[in-house]
């Protein structure tokens, strides 16, 4: 036992100081703001757009695949999708790839990576919401005078599905999900992230990239990109390098930056393309269907954890996320329901845009509101008020206030499908923590394991029993959770540890995805809610 955890603890002191090497070269400090980092000049960020006008009704209309683009995508994935005529259209779902066959990573190994880029991101998380830096522009917008237009002329009522690919795998805790980019459409497969906005795509030319499974997106390869000009309106809702780009000529394109919370960032051209979704019929058959028009980043300058993906799909409040540019066609909710993260190839997690009428059936649906609103600093995320937190059916002498979400955006908490574990507030996680200690019994207490704890030794015990673990929102609403989802089963297969870990106490609070797990979650913002409903994911 002690060689296994001296290799777990090489391996996270390896993975933690791989982080400082990394906010080092790119001249991050994760207690700093981003004006700090020095960036490259970036040659596109002086070129001539392709359109002369992009104009802001981003989101112009959807269409169906002609006959050439759907032999495309076949050709590029295994998946055969059908191309319907003008049937009635329901909810689009996009299914998500759980992981790729023959691909096998260690549970611990995944975790403890997981858990390093977790920490990194809740820290610098927290400092962008304090310091108020790649927060929406909107109120920006408002400040110059301006005001860009996002909606679409074209409504198209229903629901948009797709599948879901569990980061295991590539050693990662995140989802993955596939979009069909440009026209002709090509297939990459991205991060789901509802803790951030910015849709990217990795670019040629690419000048510092990380690896990605399959070939870098071309925009010279598709005839539906167009270029965001610097003067455009829609150029203000990203955040440009620090020092701005002068912008020089009227069909200079528009440079963007974005940076993540765990050090990751990315740097490109500001850009509009077809997305081609996977549409479901009344009749469940699926039939691929494009969304025009789409803003997105094309990432020259990409760095980070990102394990595989060709990008990232922001899902957050903001009117940059997907989900958001969605809205006028499928309305203001979204959905997902995440198998377990080690299932198997054949299963999948699932993607739903638009209202999910047999979700909202469920008899075991429950809804708690979202909190904070456009007067928020950190008006991305997604944000529910916690009141208690019940362990084995005891109320834990938590102060409130704890909890609280401040104007300034200080504290709080997110849920967020970007970050792996959960993480509660400090002073909060070690009476959480303590309470588990206090109430299990039966299992040895294994002293000094790397990262996570309590830990259990659980060698030759068949049914394990742990106490119950549930959290109270203020307005009533109760989340409980199953054992699984609170407590996990490490190689060897005889540790088991609690899953939630701590922060600062001036951090903010996060209910990470493994949490998440097996449960229908609905995103409400006209409603200004949030909906779990417990569900066997991989049926669903």
């Amino acid at each position: 036992m002690v060689t296994k955890l001296s290799i777990l603890i090489f391996i996270f002191l390896s993975l933690f100081s791989f982080g400082f090497v990394v906010s080092r070269e790119f001249g991050i400090n994760l207690n700093s703001s981003a004006s700090g980092i020095e960036f490259p000049q970036h040659p596109s960020f002086n070129v001539v757009s392709s359109s002369t006008n992009s104009g802001c009704n981003h989101v112009t209309s959807t269409s169906m695949l002609t006959r050439e683009e759907q032999t495309s995508i076949d050709t590029q994935d295994e998946e055969d999708f059908t191309v319907f005529g003008d049937q009635p259209k329901e909810a689009v779902k996009f299914h998500l790839r759980h992981r790729s066959a023959g691909q096998t990573t260690e549970v611990k190994d995944s975790v403890f990576e997981s858990t390093s880029r977790d920490l990194g991101r809740i820290q610098t998380l927290h400092t962008r919401i304090v310091e108020k830096k790649n927060q929406n522009s909107v109120s920006r917008l408002a400040k110059d005078g301006e005001k860009t237009v996002i909606s679409s002329q074209f409504e198209l009522s229903g629901k948009l599905m797709a599948t879901l690919e569990s980061g295991v795998s590539h050693g990662s805790g995140e989802y993955f999900m596939d979009v069909f980019v440009g026209t002709p459409p090509k297939h990459f497969s991205l991060i789901l992230d509802t803790g951030s906005d910015l849709n990217w795509i990795q670019c040629v030319p690419c000048y510092d990239c990380f690896e990605q499974n399959g070939p870098y997106y071309d925009p010279k390869d598709s005839t539906s990109f167009t270029n965001i000009t610097c003067h455009d309106p829609m150029c203000h809702l990203v955040s440009s390098p620090d020092p701005p780009q002068p912008c020089k000529t009227e069909n200079q394109t528009c440079p963007y930056y974005y940076w993540y919370g765990d050090s990751s960032n990315t740097t490109g051209d500001f850009a509009l393309e077809t997305f081609s979704v996977n549409l479901t019929t009344p009749s469940g058959n699926s039939e691929i269907r494009k969304v025009e028009n789409v803003m997105f980043g094309c990432g020259h300058w990409n760095r980070g954890l990102f394990h595989g993906a060709a990008g990232l799909l922001g899902l957050g409040k903001g009117p940059l996320s997907f989900s958001s540019q969605l809205q006028s066609l499928y309305g203001h909710s979204f959905s997902y329901c995440l198998v377990n993260r080690n299932s198997n190839s054949s299963v999948s997690s699932k993607l739903i845009f638009g209202e999910d009428k047999e979700l909202l059936k469920h008899p075991n649906l429950n809804f708690t509101s979202l909190v904070g609103g456009k007067e928020n600093p950190a008006e991305t995320f997604y944000y529910v008020q916690i009141k208690t937190v019940i362990v084995g059916d005891e109320v834990l002498n938590i102060p409130e206030e704890t909890w609280n979400l401040s104007p300034q955006g200080v504290g709080g908490t997110i849920i967020d499908s970007g970050t792996t574990l959960s993480y509660f507030v400090e002073s909060a996680y070690e009476i959480i923590k303590e309470a588990f200690v206090n109430k299990v019994k039966g299992y040895p207490l294994i002293q000094d394991f790397p990262i996570l704890r309590p830990c259990y030794n659980v060698s030759g015990v068949e049914n394990l029993e742990f106490p119950s673990f549930g959290i109270t929102f203020s307005d009533g609403a109760v989340w409980n959770f199953p054992v699984e989802n609170y407590f996990i089963k490490l190689d060897p297969e005889d540790i088991v540890c609690l899953a939630i870990l701590g922060t600062p106490n001036s951090a903010m609070s996060i209910i990470g995805n493994y949490q998440q797990q097996n449960f229908h979650i609905l995103y409400d913002t006209k409603r200004s809610r949030l909906g779990y409903a417990p569900t066997k994911c991989a049926d669903a």
